[in-house]
């Protein structure tokens, strides 16, 4: 291939980017979607750079082994209460906020109207955390930070392993027909039928789920399901085109035609599935991590397994930043890929497009 004709393509390729572009940036779902994903992206590679340069301590703001308990003073008082069971309750009540119960007290110097200095944990968000820090004294929004990277890694990873495995399934089965054809399909009919989070359980008692074991699961699974399908009507209705036909005239092989003809024509809609199954993959992290079937250091879904764990999930908004941080990540970054979708669809879909 001479010099011209690479530049040649180069030339094309640069304007179907920038044409495919300029569409995407008329759909406002896609524009919010992509700001959602590129602000997680931001707090995934903020956190490594923080403990780069120093800013952050990694003894203190580590969100696994991090540790600085707040120190506060607190008035102490005595209670009518003959059975005190919380050392903070509703300021209305005995002992209000930033008091203690001398029963709480087990110091024998210290007496009624005295201030008594002790660690509150958990602490809430303050200039030093700004999200507060969790009943063992980490960082909530460096936990935050660090289930992003969980996320992102999560989610591509299975997402390219699912959209590589169902994109060359899809296109071998229009391609060849025949039994290899009904092969595929029927394999993808029998993982349609597999209950997914149930499946995951029995993976997950039998096998230690790690972040990348999990991925390579949730991709191979989603690889082979109805994704296989939806791939081989794209490729089907590309195999009958007119230069697929002037190909095979002029002798080109079955895998040339396969990987230089077939492929290349699917891959937008591959794109567009591995976008909505990144969504997928986040939850059923979330919920992995929640049931404490995954082997993890730290995850959206793991803070708020932590909360629960420890009695905070039914204190309402008492302990907020135990719970919605993490939650609210979840769902805003799931809906931010599902919205990205949403935006490439109208790229890739002329019927939309014209609307």
């Amino acid at each position: 291939m001479s010099n011209i004709e690479k530049e040649a393509r180069k030339k094309i390729r640069r304007a179907a980017i920038n044409k495919n572009w300029t569409l995407f940036k008329q759909s406002r779902l896609g524009i919010v979607g992509l700001g959602i994903v590129l602000f997680f992206a931001f707090l995934a590679v903020l956190q490594p750079i923080l403990f780069l340069t120093g800013v952050w301590n990694e003894g203190v703001y580590d969100p696994v082994v991090g540790y600085e308990p707040e120190r506060f003073e607190l008035l102490v008082v005595e209670c009518p209460q003959q059975y005190p069971t919380e050392k903070y309750q509703e300021p209305n009540d005995c002992p209000a906020r930033g008091e203690v119960n001398k029963v709480l007290v087990f110091d024998p110097s210290v007496s009624v109207g005295d201030y008594y200095e002790t660690s509150l944990q958990p602490a809430p968000p303050s200039s030093k955390h700004i999200l507060g820090t969790d009943s063992l004294g980490r960082d909530i929004f460096s936990q935050l930070m660090e289930g992003s990277q969980v996320a992102f890694l999560l989610g591509l990873l299975s997402a390219t392993v699912g959209v590589a495995l169902s994109t060359i399934l899809g296109s071998i089965a229009a391609f060849f027909g025949g039994r290899v054809d009904a092969y595929l399909m029927r394999q993808s009919d029998l993982v349609l039928m597999l209950p997914f989070l149930p499946l995951l359980f029995i993976i997950s008692a039998f096998v230690e789920l790690k972040v990348w074991h999990l991925a390579v699961v949730l991709g191979i699974l989603g690889g082979l399901g109805g994704s296989v399908i939806t791939i081989k009507s794209a490729a089907l209705q590309v195999k009958v085109k007119p230069f697929v036909d002037s190909a095979r005239i002029t002798g080109g092989s079955r895998m040339r035609i396969l990987f230089s003809h077939i492929l290349p024509n699917v891959a937008p809609l591959a794109l567009l599935f591995m976008v909505f199954s990144v969504t997928g993959a986040i939850a059923s992290e979330s919920v992995l991590s929640f049931l404490g079937l995954l082997n993890i250091d730290m995850s959206w879904g793991l803070m708020i397994y932590l909360s629960q764990t420890d009695g905070y999930i039914f204190s309402g908004l008492k302990y907020w930043w135990l719970i919605l941080p993490a939650g609210l990540s979840v769902t805003f970054l799931a809906g931010g890929f599902y919205l990205v979708g949403r935006g490439l669809d109208e790229v890739f879909n002329p019927r939309l497009r014209d609307r």
